[in-house]
C-alpha cells in the first residue's frame, strides 16, 4: 500500500490526553495531575526531565507486566530451589541429602508424591530407587579383588556403592566416565553388578569420577530438575543457560534475559498472533519436500515410456527422454515424435493436442496441473514476504546494535543530551522489530486463512500494518540520519538545531506509540480469529449513513476524529484525522505520521 493510506486509530475509551499521547500511549493521567507535555501546542518546548520520567515509568510497568506472567530463572536461581527442595525432603524423611536427591530425581521432582511414597512403604521405596537400608563396611587391613579388572587392592583402594560389590578407584572412574558420556541417564547409575540395583551416589561420583564428568554430572542434574516441572521450560537460544518458569495462562510469548523471545508452549520463536498449530505446519512446509513435488507436478511431465518427470524450460516441443530411455515425444501430446511432423503444426504446436483439448481429453490432466501451478505461486507468494520480513528484523536488530553503540554517544556530544534521554531511539527500533516479527507470521496466517471475508478484511488490516511500520522505520533509519555526522570533520554548525531534534524527538516517540497502539490491536483481532468482521461491516454501513446525513465529505472526517469540545484545542492548533495529534497552525503535514493536513 502507499505511504497515504490511513491508519486506523484506537477507540475514544483507548485515547488518552492529547498532551500525553506521543509519550506513553498505554499511560492515563500523570501520577500529579498536570499535563506537562506542551508540545500538544507546538509553542511549548518539551521537558527533557518529564519525558525520562515518563519513559522510565512505562518501563517499570512493562516490567511489573512481564514478571506477572513468566520468571526468568539463572543457572544460580535454579540451583537454590533445586537445593531447597533437596533440603525440605532430607529434613521431613530424615534421610542425607543425596538420598533426598536421588528419591526426588525417581518421582520427577514431585515433593508431594515422595512423601506420600516413602511414608506409605519405605522399604518398597528404597528398593525401587536402589536405597540400601545400611552400607556393608570393610576393615583396611583385608586385601579385595576387584571384580571388573580382577586385580587384588587393598581396601582403601576399594569401593562399593553400598552393597557387597568392591571395585577399584580406577575401574569406578571408568564405569561413571562411561554412564556421564551416554547422557542424563548417569542419574540413575546403578551398581555394575548385574544383579545389584544399589544406586550411585553423587558423592561416589564427585569422590571417584573426572573433573568433567562430575561437572557433566552436576548440569545433567539441573537440566533434569528443569525438564521435569511442568511450568518450567529451558530457553531453546544457542549457549543461554536460564530458564523460564511461566505463571499465566494466556500469552504464551516470553523474552529471556538473552534477548531471545519465544514462545514458551511450543518453544519456537515467538510467533504472536499465529497459534502453535499453524506454526508447526508452516514450519513443516517451509521444510518438506511436499513442495517439492508441486514444483515437479507444475513445472514437469512424466516420460511417456520410463515415466521419469522431464522439465521443458525453453526450446520446441520435441522432447528426448535421457539415456538410457531416449524416448522422443512431443510435450502437448506426450505422443511419439515419429508420428509428429510438418503435417501435425511443426517443432512449436501440435494439432493433435489441440483437437484432443477441444474434445475434453486432456482436461483432467492439464486441471491437475494448473492446480499444483496456483498451489504453488500462492505459497511462495507468501513464504517470499515471510522471509522477507524476517530478513528486515534481523537488520533492524543491527540497526538497534548500531544504535546503542554509536549513535547515542555521537548524539549526546552533538547536542549534549544524556544518553538516558535518548531512549525513545531504542524504544523505536525495539517496536520496530517486534512489529517485523508480527508482521512476519501474519502471512503464515493469511495462508491458513480460507475464509474468503475476512480473508479481504484481513489484507487490509495488514496493508495498513505495513504501510504504518515503513513510516515508523523510515523515519528511525534515515530521517534520524540528518541529525549525525557525516564525517569526523563535521561541526555543530553543520547540523540540524536542538529545536529541530526535539521535532524529531516528537514525531518518532509518537510514530512508535501510533504503531505499537496499531498493532497490539491487530494481534488481537488476529487472535480472537477476526470474529468481529461481520459487527465491523454493519457498523461501517451504519456509520455511512448517518455520515451522509450530516454532511457530505465531512462525514469521514467527524468518524476519524472523536469527538471532543471545543475547550479541548486552541484556535492555533489542527488535529490529525488518522493519528488525532495536535498540531500548530503552521503545519500543513501531521508532525507525527506526516498526514496531510488538507
Amino acid at each position: 500500500m502507499d505511504s497515504d493510506s490511513e491508519m486506523p486509530v484506537a477507540s475514544d475509551e483507548e485515547m488518552v490526553d492529547d498532551e500525553d499521547y506521543y509519550y506513553y500511549s498505554d499511560e492515563g493521567e500523570g501520577d500529579d495531575g498536570d499535563a506537562s507535555g506542551g508540545g500538544a501546542s507546538g509553542d511549548e518546548d518539551v521537558s527533557a526531565g518529564d519525558y525520562e520520567g515518563r519513559e522510565a515509568e512505562g518501563s517499570d510497568e512493562a516490567v511489573s507486566t512481564r514478571e506477572q506472567r513468566y520468571i526468568v530463572l539463572s543457572e544460580k536461581d535454579i540451583s537454590e530451589r533445586q537445593e531447597e527442595d533437596i533440603s525440605e525432603v532430607s529434613a521431613l524423611l530424615l534421610i542425607p541429602r543425596e538420598e533426598a536427591s536421588v528419591l526426588l530425581h525417581h518421582y520427577k521432582w514431585d515433593i508431594s508424591k515422595v512423601n506420600d511414597e516413602w511414608f506409605s512403604d519405605e522399604d518398597k521405596v528404597r528398593g525401587i530407587v536402589g536405597l540400601l537400608m545400611n552400607g556393608t563396611d570393610i576393615h583396611n587391613s583385608r586385601k579385595l579383588t576387584c571384580g571388573i579388572c580382577f586385580e587384588g587392592y587393598s581396601s582403601d583402594m576399594m569401593s562399593s556403592a553400598g552393597c557387597a560389590h568392591f571395585y577399584c578407584h580406577e575401574c569406578w572412574e571408568g564405569y561413571i566416565s562411561a554412564a556421564v558420556s551416554q547422557g542424563p541417564g548417569c542419574l540413575s547409575l546403578r551398581c555394575p553388578d548385574p544383579s545389584c540395583s544399589a544406586i550411585v551416589l553423587q558423592g561416589m561420583i564427585n569422590k571417584l569420577g573426572k573433573h568433567e564428568d562430575k561437572e557433566k554430572y552436576a548440569r545433567f542434574a539441573l537440566r533434569a530438575y528443569v525438564e521435569s516441572r511442568k511450568k518450567t521450560k529451558w530457553c531453546p537460544a544457542p549457549d543461554c543457560t536460564c530458564a523460564v518458569e511461566f505463571v499465566s495462562d494466556v500469552n504464551y510469548d516470553v523474552s529471556c534475559n538473552c534477548t531471545f523471545r519465544f514462545c514458551w508452549n511450543c518453544t519456537e520463536e515467538a510467533h504472536r498472533p499465529v497459534n502453535c498449530e499453524t506454526v508447526s505446519k508452516w514450519i513443516l512446509k517451509n521444510s518438506a519436500e511436499s513442495e517439492n513435488m508441486n514444483w515437479i507436478l507444475a513445472n514437469s511431465k512424466p516420460c511417456p515410456k520410463c515415466q521419469r518427470p522431464i522439465e521443458k524450460n525453453q526450446g520446441c516441443m520435441h522432447m528426448t527422454c535421457t539415456p538410457p530411455c531416449k524416448f522422443e515425444f512431443c510435450w502437448l501430446c506426450l505422443g511419439s515424435w515419429v508420428e509428429h511432423g510438418e503435417r501435425t503444426g511443426g517443432f512449436y504446436a501440435c494439432n493433435r493436442y489441440e483437437s484432443a483439448k477441444k474434445e475434453g481429453v486432456y482436461d483432467e490432466a492439464e486441471a491437475r496441473r494448473e492446480r499444483a501451478k496456483h498451489s504453488l505461486e500462492r505459497y511462495m507468494h507468501y513464504y517470499e514476504r515471510w522471509a522477507s520480513n524476517q530478513t528486515s528484523r534481523q537488520k533492524a536488530i543491527s540497526d538497534l546494535q548500531k544504535a546503542e553503540k554509536e549513535q547515542l554517544a555521537k548524539l549526546t556530544d552533538i547536542y549534549g543530551i544524556p544518553e538516558t534521554q535518548l531512549k525513545f531511539i531504542i524504544e523505536a527500533w525495539s517496536q520496530i522489530i517486534e512489529c517485523r516479527r508480527v508482521l512476519q507470521w501474519t502471512y503464515a496466517y493469511g495462508y491458513y486463512l480460507e475464509d474468503k471475508v475476512k480473508s479481504g478484511f484481513f489484507e487490509y488490516l495488514q496493508g495498513e500494518a505495513e504501510s504504518g511500520l515503513e513510516r515508523l522505520h523510515q523515519c528511525a533509519e534515515k530521517d534520524l540520519l540528518a541529525f549525525l555526522p557525516f564525517s569526523k570533520h563535521d561541526t555543530t554548525e553543520d547540523h540540524p538545531s536542538p529545536a529541530e531534534f526535539g521535532e524529531f524527538r516528537v514525531k518518532l516517540a509518537g510514530l512508535t506509540s501510533i504503531t505499537r497502539n496499531y498493532f497490539e490491536n491487530l494481534v488481537r483481532a488476529l487472535e480472537d480469529g477476526l470474529e468481529d468482521v461481520q459487527c465491523a461491516g454493519e457498523a461501517a454501513t451504519s456509520s455511512k449513513a448517518s455520515n451522509s446525513k450530516k454532511g457530505g465529505a465531512k462525514g469521514k472526517a467527524a468518524k476519524k476524529q472523536p469527538s471532543r469540545s471545543s475547550s479541548d484545542h486552541s484556535d492555533d492548533t489542527w488535529p490529525c484525522e488518522r493519528c488525532t495529534f495536535l498540531n500548530p497552525s503552521s503545519a500543513d503535514a501531521c508532525t507525527a505520521c506526516d498526514k496531510q493536513r488538507y
